[in-house]
């Protein structure tokens, strides 16, 4: 039988070693929630966003286009505001309820504007590209292009891609531009849209369309010449880029001339002609 004093004695034993110690003796410790010190070093791994969350957004009406050729685009909200001018539109809809989720993109072309929503959702747009130097064969186009068709899409698309902040697409844009095969007319045509819709500090479209024709003047006098005449009246600035790049390779060319008519002369000595008359 147990001793009531035994008893006692212990309760207050284990009460006077919880006030030495600092520890509640009737709290167990978990030696789970005890710091490991590995805390600060675990990585934060970000939240994936699925491909089921972008289908999950709400859907955005743009429409494109006026009068009888309008026509509404829809497209989910979460992909579209991958673009920033996109995202800056969207955002006037969550600060207020009354407005509807429209889009106005009354002054773009359909099938640019189309092009940039399938590059939203699949990374690319038709023709897609094959390779780092080959993309797929546009059947839509025809041979030869003497409209300039071709390389107006990617040029058109690359306009838009400006104006909606998506550098990665303007870039791929380009690079199809680089990729498409026209005639002199067709570049014309394309070296007009340059000219009129991008910005004069845009080099990176604008000069290659100088250098080319800076370069092709043969092709100026047999194919083009009364169309190029008109684009160098339209649009001086043109016939400006054309000109000066005209110079800097006739300057190189009189450079190198001069550098070789004032090169200095063999060390080697002339073979002596004998006077001897056999």
């Amino acid at each position: 039988m147990v001793d009531a004093d035994e008893i006692i004695d212990e309760v207050v034993g284990d009460e006077e070693m919880g006030e030495a110690t600092g520890l509640d003796p009737t709290e167990a410790v978990d030696a789970d929630d005890e710091p490991t010190g590995l805390e600060d070093i675990e990585p934060d791994v970000p939240e994936r966003t699925t491909f089921l969350d972008y289908l999950r957004s709400p859907i955005i009406q743009l429409v494109v286009g006026q009068g009888a050729e309008q026509t509404t685009l829809s497209a989910h909200q979460a992909l579209l505001t991958k673009s920033p001018w996109f995202a800056a539109q969207v955002d006037v809809f969550s600060k207020t309820t009354t407005t509807p989720r429209t889009i106005d993109l009354a002054n773009d072309d359909l099938q640019a504007t189309s092009s940039v929503l399938e590059y939203l959702y699949k990374s690319d747009y038709y023709p897609r590209m094959t390779g780092t130097q080959s993309m797929e064969y546009d059947t839509t186009v025809p041979q030869p292009d003497n409209d300039g068709i071709g390389l107006l899409r990617h040029a058109r698309v690359y306009s838009l891609a400006q104006r909606f902040g998506l550098p990665a697409l303007a870039s791929m844009a380009h690079r199809k531009i680089t990729l498409t095969q026209s005639t002199a007319r067709g570049e014309i045509a394309y070296a007009r849209f340059v000219y009129t819709e991008t910005s004069p500090d845009d080099i990176t479209i604008r000069k290659p369309v100088a250098h080319f024709w800076a370069t092709r003047s043969h092709v100026l006098r047999h194919e083009a010449e009364a169309e190029f005449k008109r684009m160098c009246l339209e649009f001086p600035q043109f016939g400006y880029d054309v000109l000066s790049l005209v110079l800097d390779q006739q300057e190189k060319r009189s450079a190198r001339a001069e550098a070789q008519s004032t090169a200095p002369a063999s060390g080697r000595k002339r073979q002596r002609v004998s006077g001897i008359v056999p």
